[in-house]
């Protein structure tokens, strides 16, 4: 198993006590002005950590001031390389979790999670996106997929994946990584000065990072529907060129959060078990989304 000694503490958390620099490497880029400034002056370690904590508390609405071009994509795939992971999962806690990882054995799984991978890609023309993943019925294996989708991503050593729970009525994700989460994505839309990196984890996976559901909620309407999960989703999917995004909802016929999620993401993806759910219910569960952002089912099992 893998060692949980500082699996509970969050990514800002690591930040403070272990090694500060690693927020300037993984969760905020400086814009290429910074970065000559500094060159110039030689005080890039000092000054480059103090303008990222500075941005770090700012509210969310402002990380959407940064435009493509304010991001200097050569730096990003240095830092990510940097990437540090506080612990990290063996490969028989990954098989044990049914994880997918590159030296797998278990090829099948492996290349079929790969040829989904591509397909998105070849979707989204290559760029980084937002992709709701949620179950046609409960017990589909929908947080199966998403983990093991964003797992997938992040092979890829010059990207990044970031996989949120936003299954706030029953959030699996933190328990399925080893993780005790204190804090999570409830807690940072009730409080609009909260700070993002306290709520973004490492994994123990190389290049994925975790949003855990934070406090169990029965209805996840109220927050989904917010302006503040709008500018949440934008900002992260902005400030990150290189990182993609999944989340895993609760399933479409019992709740509607995986159909309001799905407007404010840019792709959505449904989980069919094999054998448990009938074709027409199948195909109704499918028409709750957008056909323009709806990229297909998937059965699983």
């Amino acid at each position: 198993m893998a060692d949980r000694n500082n699996g509970g503490r969050s990514e800002s958390e690591e930040n403070r006590e272990e090694n500060q620099e690693m927020a300037v490497q993984d969760e905020e880029r400086a814009t290429e002005s910074d970065k000559q400034q500094q060159g110039r002056d030689g005080s890039e370690g000092r000054r480059g950590l103090q303008t990222e904590r500075e941005d770090s508390r700012l509210l969310v609405p402002s990380s959407l001031e940064l435009g493509a071009g304010a991001v200097d994509r050569f730096v990003i795939s240095k830092q990510i390389v940097k990437m540090q992971e506080p612990r990290r999962l063996t490969k028989d806690d990954l098989d044990e979790r049914r994880i997918i990882y590159p030296e797998s054995a278990n090829r099948n799984l492996v290349n079929r999670f790969r040829h989904l991978r591509t397909k998105l890609l070849e979707v989204s023309g290559g760029n980084n996106f937002t992709l709701v993943v949620t179950g046609a019925s409960e017990g589909a294996g929908a947080s199966f997929m998403a983990l093991n989708l964003a797992a997938a991503f992040a092979f890829d050593q010059a990207k990044t994946a970031l996989i949120i729970d936003c299954n706030l009525r029953n959030p699996s994700l933190h328990s399925q990584l080893d993780l005790a989460a204190e804090t999570g994505l409830t807690d940072f839309l009730e409080d609009s000065d909260y700070d993002i990196g306290r709520i973004i984890y490492p994994t123990g996976i190389p290049r994925l990072r975790l949003v855990p559901a934070g406090s169990r909620r029965e209805n996840g309407a109220e927050f989904f529907t917010s302006f503040r999960m709008k500018q949440f989703l934008q900002a992260i999917r902005r400030r990150y060129p290189d990182r993609f995004i999944v989340l895993d909802t609760a399933p479409i016929n019992e709740s509607p959060d995986a159909r309001i999620l799905g407007e404010l993401c840019d792709f959505t993806m449904l989980v069919v078990p094999h054998g448990k759910i009938t074709a027409s219910a199948a195909d109704t569960a499918a028409q709750a989304f957008d056909p323009k952002k709806f990229v297909g089912a998937v059965i699983n099992g």
